[in-house]
């Protein structure tokens, strides 16, 4: 579904990734881990379009997106939810989600909006309210809203349970969990537990120092005690 072929990956000339390349498949949620400072929100910023891109490839579906403006790589099915400023806080969580739904046809907006309101259905009743009232897992729930009303293929989740409870940071990755399984989705995951991630993950990418240094099933790093304590900080369980 989603390739990232030798990326060499930046800011203006601060390099921060060198050679890294992921593939995310169908109905998988691919988990990147890794310690702080490794490039694993770079690397999801560079698929979007966010970073500048030295050397490289991404493609979806088999065509290369990575030389279109972020716009443009949006219109194509690939949503992605930052750690922070993910939603207007000074907007109603109706105008939040009716901003995020620039690109949908107005015949198809309130059959995708039942749909996306179906995987949280409390936002129902706060669809009146700011923003800035919710809470930070009720604002989680309105970012992941406003990409599924992209319908999107794969959708990139940067931090998605930062400064969550532990419940509601469980409801999250199983949000997450639902669109690979259920909804057939690729989902990229970053995430700062990596025992949570790794346990709910298809594929794992473990990334050190903006270079790649392991590859495979997540259970495989979750298993690998070396790897796991080194740059995980986690023990065998």
């Amino acid at each position: 579904m989603l390739s990232a072929q030798n990326i060499f990956a930046g800011y203006g000339k601060l390099r921060i990734l060198n050679g890294v390349s992921i593939n995310a498949e169908n109905g998988e949620i691919t988990v990147i881990v890794g310690p702080n400072g490794s490039g694993k929100s770079t690397l999801l910023k560079t698929i979007a379009g966010l970073t500048t891109l030295y050397e490289g490839s991404v493609l979806l579906d088999g065509k290369e997106i990575s030389r279109l403006p972020p716009h443009e790589i949006a219109k194509t099915g690939l949503a992605y939810l930052p750690q922070t400023d993910s939603v207007f806080t000074q907007l109603t969580v109706a105008e939040n989600i009716k901003m995020a739904a620039y690109t949908v046809p107005s015949n198809e907006y309130e059959p995708r909006l039942k749909s996306s309101l179906a995987m949280f259905p409390v936002l129902s009743s706060y669809m009146k309210t700011k923003v800035q009232n919710l809470s930070g897992g009720e604002r989680q729930m309105v970012a992941m809203t406003m990409a599924l009303m992209r319908n999107p293929k794969v959708i990139m989740l940067d931090e998605p349970t930062a400064n969550l409870s532990p419940k509601l940071a469980t409801e999250v990755l199983k949000t997450a969990s639902s669109l690979a399984k259920d909804k057939g989705m690729a989902v990229i995951l970053v995430e700062q537990n990596a025992r949570r991630a790794l346990e709910i993950g298809d594929k794992a990418y473990l990334l050190v120092s903006g270079k790649k240094v392991f590859e495979g099933s997540a259970q495989e790093l979750l298993a690998h005690e070396e790897l796991a304590r080194m740059y995980l900080g986690l023990k065998a369980a």
